[in-house]
């Protein structure tokens, strides 16, 4: 008699914990003070929104622009759940790993920015933070507090959830520590595209911190660009883009040999998505027609935002080809 040898069956994935069903919750009820002023104002409410602010002069766009971002805060509620579910070990990896980077970029800015600038803001003698612009013109304070309140919450309890996630599907990718990284992760085109990358984010960190400090005519300086006020959310952006070099940089010429390879990665990850996908959106702001005339952003603003896009992503894309090598 013969026998057949049998294969044996894969471990069946984990079941969520108690703390990955808390983080769920926190980070889908984090979601709804925001998508429910957005599903407001699409319907036609003005809560928050007083008389004579420049949301209300065009309906139309600021239509359009809600809907696109309740979809996108809608998209978190799904994230969260995926990272918490059996099937969601199954799921192919890019189909995550974009739109976690692109939460990232864009979440981090506020988890850093709004509390600093809030502090900056009453240290300064205001009622809270300075970059927001007059409420009258724009909206009552409360929105600002009950949005970037539940921004923070959601980015704190989505990114828990996905370094839980990456610790069970992929933590052999960051074993180790940066000296036992192999040559072969990196190479030569990997290293002078890291180096041409870093180099252009860093100018560009350079021209925002100038106009952080209200000079060359950027988003921090009066109208007539001979200086002005600190915009605390621009002076924090050079930050991000430190970030991002020195750990793309660790990772592609191997310094900081006795770093563990996770710090450098995660520094990596959240700098680039801060300078690519926050100077994208800002981009995409700035390019919404304005409400009133004389309000079109400079061309050079245009070109830098479009850089740091440009640059950010370059960077994202190093730390993914590491990634797929290290991997392999």
């Amino acid at each position: 008699m013969t026998t057949t040898p049998l294969t044996p069956r894969p471990a069946p994935a984990p079941a969520p914990t108690p703390a990955d069903r808390a983080l769920r919750a926190l980070a889908i009820a984090a979601c709804v003070p925001y998508m429910g002023l957005k599903a407001a104002w699409i319907a036609g409410s003005r809560v928050g929104i007083p008389e004579g602010s420049v949301l209300l002069e065009r309906p139309g766009v600021m239509a359009v622009a809600n809907s696109v971002t309740l979809l996108m805060d809608a998209a978190l509620v799904v994230l969260a759940l995926l990272l918490t579910q059996r099937w969601g070990l199954r799921v192919r990896a890019a189909l995550l790993v974009f739109p976690m980077w692109v939460a990232t970029g864009l979440l981090l800015p506020i988890v850093v920015g709004y509390p600093v600038d809030t502090v900056v803001g009453l240290a300064t003698g205001g009622e809270g933070p300075v970059t927001t612009g007059p409420p009258e013109t724009f909206l009552d304070p409360w929105v600002f507090t009950v949005v970037y309140g539940g921004f923070i919450l959601q980015a704190l309890a989505l990114g828990t959830l996905f370094v839980r996630y990456a610790g069970k599907r992929w933590s052999r990718v960051w074993r180790g520590t940066v000296g036992d990284l192999s040559p072969a992760v990196s190479g030569t085109v990997l290293r002078v595209t890291a180096a041409v990358a870093s180099l252009a984010v860093l100018l560009l960190a350079g021209l925002q911190l100038a106009w952080a400090l209200g000079l060359a005519g950027g988003p921090g300086s009066t109208t007539d660009g001979t200086g002005g006020t600190l915009n605390v959310q621009e002076a924090l952006r050079p930050l991000y883009a430190m970030t991002a070099v020195a750990g793309v940089l660790s990772l592609a010429f191997r310094r900081g040999r006795s770093l563990p390879v996770a710090l450098p990665l995660g520094f990596a990850w959240a700098g680039a998505g801060a300078v690519a996908c926050w100077g994208g959106w800002i981009l995409l702001a700035a390019m919404t027609p304005a409400a009133g005339s004389g309000m079109e952003p400079p061309a050079l603003l245009l070109l830098a935002y479009a850089g740091e896009m440009i640059t950010g992503t370059v960077l994202a894309g190093c730390v993914a080809v590491f990634l797929r090598r290290r991997a392999a």
